[in-house]
């Protein structure tokens, strides 16, 4: 697809990406899916390392773009990019084959401090998807002087938000199941 069709379809792409990546993965069969059990056991540690690094770019890359070091910024957003989508890959694999984590401590707690924050971390990774993809393929189908003219640096800002407390709550999910618990 040539460049000038991709800036001209930014939100029809954006809603493609956002729908189409979970439909596609609902069609795997478990059947197919390789089996790795120690890489199912490592996972969710790996995944907390990733969502850590994660928080750290996205930091890192807001602080870039406010000092006005753009190539340092995009840099750091899609490392942040990378980091979430290997976060994604790992946990959806795992989920897949072992379903959702069991909670192992009390139920006072699993009702009313651990299934909150699961849902709202749950809930801003999904709503954080469009932001981050529309964010992503306006700076990649412009070049610099033009992503100014756009709602990058709004769109930005509420994936970085979004993203940040998603990841942060993350980790909370990870200390309930496998440190508190």
């Amino acid at each position: 697809m040539e460049r000038s069709t991709l800036k001209n379809n930014v939100p029809a792409l954006t809603a493609l990406l956002s729908i189409g990546g979970g439909a596609v993965l609902q069609a795997i069969p478990q059947s197919v899916i390789p089996r790795f059990d120690p890489l199912l056991a490592l996972i969710p540690h790996l995944n907390v390392v990733l969502s850590l690094a994660a928080i750290g770019t996205i930091l890192a890359g807001w602080r870039a773009i406010r000092q006005n070091r753009v190539g340092t910024h995009k840099k750091f957003m899609l490392a942040s990019f990378a980091l979430f989508a290997g976060f994604l890959v790992f946990y959806l694999y795992r989920v897949a084959l072992l379903g959702p984590g069991e909670f192992p401590g009390p139920e006072t707690v699993y009702l009313y401090i651990y299934l909150p924050t699961l849902a709202v971390h749950i809930l801003l990774a999904v709503i954080c998807v469009p932001f981050v993809f529309y964010a992503l393929l306006l700076a990649g189908t412009r070049p610099v002087a033009e992503i100014y003219d756009t709602r990058h640096k709004t769109v930005g800002k509420i994936a970085a938000v979004l993203w940040l407390i998603s990841f942060s709550l993350g980790i909370v999910v990870y200390l309930f199941l496998y440190v508190l618990y």
